[in-house]
Order: structure tokens, then C-alpha cells, then sequence
């Protein structure tokens, strides 16, 4: 969090979202920021026309629970079967079958009105998903999920992400 460079992310290059340009320090692609907007959280929707929305899913334990598929030994099975089919988001519902059951949680991904910047708290074992828009251009869009797997309070943060794709 001391470098002004390291606190942003692009989910489309998985670069810094920030960039040193004629002397100054810029957005570039800033999809998710952590610790600046929100102490200790991460905030979605920061750069120019760009409107996020983050949900924090809860840990992978209770995902299973919410959700009632059986994980395998060591987990992560809900988290990487979290995709998109048919134009929403989707769950493991069988693993033996890997069949999917609809994430409720996506119908709040696009609930009116957009907001400009959305932030969630970090916690660490968390699945979130996101989905980023941009009011100048109707066309974009960006969805990603996450997995919290390294946190020290109010420095830094390690995740393990995935971009979704329509």
C-alpha cells in the first residue's frame, strides 16, 4: 500500500492499475483499487466513467453451505466453478454430474441505480464476484471473481482472480 503504483489492478491485463506518466501517477485500466477509497477494503468503479459493483460472497465453507454442493478434499471447488451460462452467473450444484445452479447474488450485480464506486471489506478466505460498466460506453462491461488468500490489515492483499466472460 506504500507504493502509489501497487494499490490498483486491471482484470483485463492483470497489470498495475496505475501508471507514472509526465510526472505524475495516473489511472490506467484501475479496475480494483484497495485500502485508498475504503481503509482496509477494496473499492470497485474508481476510474473515469467506470461503475462497479463488488459482492462479497462469504467464505468457501459457507458458499457450500448456501449452495449445498459437496466439495472435494482441500476445497475451492464452489470458487472455480463460479462462471457465466446463459448470460448469468452460475454455482456448482453436482460435482459428480458438474452441474450448476444460478447465484443468486447475480441479480444484485446489475440492480439500478449504478453506483459510481462500490466497496466491500477484506477478508481473507472470501469468495467476491464484480462487475464493472462505464456509463460513456454502453458496450463495456467486466466480471470478474476472487478469492482472498493473503491479507496483512491495512498494507496488503494477495488474490487468486478470474475474468468472466459473457
Amino acid at each position: 500500500m506504500w507504493d502509489p503504483l501497487t494499490n490498483t489492478m486491471s482484470f483485463e491485463s492483470g497489470a498495475f492499475g496505475s501508471i507514472m506518466h509526465d510526472h505524475g501517477i495516473f489511472n490506467h485500466q484501475s479496475d480494483i483499487e484497495y485500502g485508498n477509497y475504503a481503509a482496509d477494503g477494496f473499492s470497485v468503479g474508481i476510474e473515469g466513467g467506470r461503475e462497479g459493483v463488488i459482492l462479497d460472497l462469504g467464505r468457501q465453507d459457507e458458499l457450500q453451505g448456501r449452495y449445498g454442493y459437496d466439495e472435494t478434499v482441500g476445497g475451492g471447488q464452489g470458487f472455480a466453478s463460479i462462471r457465466v451460462e446463459d448470460g448469468r452467473l452460475v454455482i456448482l450444484e453436482d460435482y459428480t454430474a458438474q452441474s450448476t445452479q444460478p447465484l443468486l447474488e447475480d441479480a444484485a450485480l446489475h440492480a439500478e441505480p449504478h453506483r459510481d464506486t462500490d466497496s466491500a471489506s477484506v477478508h481473507i478466505g472470501h469468495v467476491y464476484v464484480l462487475r464493472i460498466t462505464d456509463r460513456h460506453d454502453p458496450e463495456f462491461e467486466r466480471l470478474a471473481k476472487f478469492l482472498v488468500v493473503g491479507h496483512r490489515p491495512n498494507e496488503s492483499v494477495t488474490i487468486r482472480w478470474v475474468r468472466l466472460e459473457r
